[in-house]
């Protein structure tokens, strides 16, 4: 039997995928440990977000298997995922520019009053501000997302990722747009999210991002 301390928590085996004219992955295997942050580099087009799209449900695959501490797993979709514990942060971010960043993270989920109709922003606020606590982050949960940087931005995402009780974060491009100062930031938190336990996938085609 494997050890249970260095088997992976993720292996993903012989998966490929195609798309219309484009043979996108092909017997592609890809594994992650406890205490990993693990650099995806690649060059644009070399599939490293499509990989990272099917371990976290936005597309299917068409061969190979996913094995999730140990055990077959099928990830039909990004909810899927979520409920196993992965959660993706788009290079395009996913947040609504004219809600909180409470209301951002916890849409859908939102706690409810006595009556079970009426919002409760301050358990709401107070969830998200308990997140904020854990990162580290000078954010105040009331703000409007489209008032906050780009860089803000992803650490929302990544509060997001956390209301799930991520066990996987996967970032996709997560420098893209950031500057020097904003990226050491990112790396913080990053190490952040290692020291307690969550894994990280992080997806660049720059090389300088791990230097």
């Amino acid at each position: 039997m494997p050890d249970v301390v260095t088997a992976p928590l993720v292996e993903m085996d012989g998966i490929s995928k195609d798309f219309p004219g484009v043979q996108a992955l092909r017997d592609c295997r890809f594994e992650l440990r406890a205490g990993e942050v693990h650099a995806l580099v690649g060059e644009n087009g070399a599939g490293k977000s499509t990989l990272m799209k099917i371990l976290a449900g936005v597309y299917r695959r068409d061969a190979g298997r996913i094995l999730l501490k140990g055990a077959a797993v099928d990830i039909p979709s990004p909810r899927a995922a979520q409920l196993l514990g992965i959660s993706i942060i788009h290079q395009e971010l996913s947040l609504m520019p004219h809600l909180t960043a409470a209301q951002n993270i916890f849409i859908g989920r939102e706690p409810r009053g006595r009556l079970g109709f009426t919002l409760d922003e301050r358990a709401l606020n107070k969830r998200t501000q308990a997140l904020f606590d854990r990162l580290h982050l000078r954010l105040n949960p009331q703000t409007r997302v489209g008032r906050l940087t780009v860089a803000q931005q992803q650490m929302v995402e990544i509060a997001k990722a956390l209301s799930f009780n991520a066990a996987v974060v996967i970032m996709d491009e997560p420098t893209a747009t950031l500057t020097e100062t904003e990226i050491d930031e990112l790396f913080r938190i990053i190490g952040q999210l290692r020291e307690s336990g969550v894994r990280v996938v992080h997806i660049s085609h720059r090389l300088a991002d791990f230097h």
